[in-house]
């Protein structure tokens, strides 16, 4: 993801794929590299912004359910910090257009079934709608989430997902009760101990493959710290 991509949105107008947890855990992820983060909560649930505000208390939090309030205060938040994640809503409405118009990349969490992969033809619809009148913005990229441990990708859902022009991660985010867990826990995974290694690796292995230049800042810091 190039640099100036710092507003990113959780986007599927399908409810259930897993939006709030990609969404809190990569603000978490981001702030904890030494970045500043606010969370935009854009679903009617507001979830994602009790979560985060227990979770990583570092991260400004704010609740944009309003198509006008999105497409007004996303820009003000953009100036505001290194990073705006933006947590979706799980239907197919003028927030997700308002979301969608002031984004600049987009992460589309989609169940792994070939069912699945095929609506979100319609899912994206949207996100597609957007990228013809931004000239091709935002970027997008799928992730495969609630995946059973011994998935296995098939040719089908591949090209399914080849047609819609989306690159796929190439870690999907298994099917794991921890992330069920967390948000009564108030805490993201790498915050449970043990239990959760797995599912703290996993979510680093994914956000480390989006965007492998946030990493950048952290270092920075920590030479400086030796250098001084």
């Amino acid at each position: 993801m190039q640099s100036d991509m710092t507003i990113i949105a959780i986007a599927n107008s399908k409810g259930g794929v897993g939006k709030s947890t990609t969404a809190v855990h990569l603000a978490a992820w981001l702030y904890e590299q030494g970045h500043s983060v606010v969370l935009a909560d854009c679903d009617s649930q507001q979830s994602s912004s009790q979560w985060i505000r227990e979770a990583c208390p570092g991260v400004k939090a704010v609740r944009l359910d309003d198509p006008n309030h999105i497409l007004n205060e996303l820009p003000n938040l953009d100036l505001e910090a290194d990073y705006v994640v933006a947590d979706g809503p799980g239907s197919q409405t003028e927030t997700s257009r308002a979301l969608l118009l002031r984004s600049q990349f987009a992460i589309v969490p989609c169940k792994a079934s070939m069912l699945e992969v095929r609506a979100l033809a319609k899912a994206t619809e949207v996100l597609r709608q957007s990228q013809d009148i931004r000239g091709g913005l935002p970027k997008a990229i799928i992730i495969l989430s609630m995946v059973g441990k011994n998935y296995r990708l098939t040719k089908d859902m591949k090209e399914a997902a080849a047609a819609l022009n989306l690159p796929m991660a190439k870690t999907p985010m298994i099917l794991r009760q921890i992330y069920a867990d967390a948000p009564g826990q108030g805490a993201v995974v790498w915050n449970l101990g043990a239990r959760a290694r797995e599912a703290s690796d996993e979510v680093q292995r994914i956000f480390s493959e989006i965007f492998p230049e946030a990493k950048s800042k952290r270092r920075k810091i920590k030479r400086e710290v030796r250098a001084t």
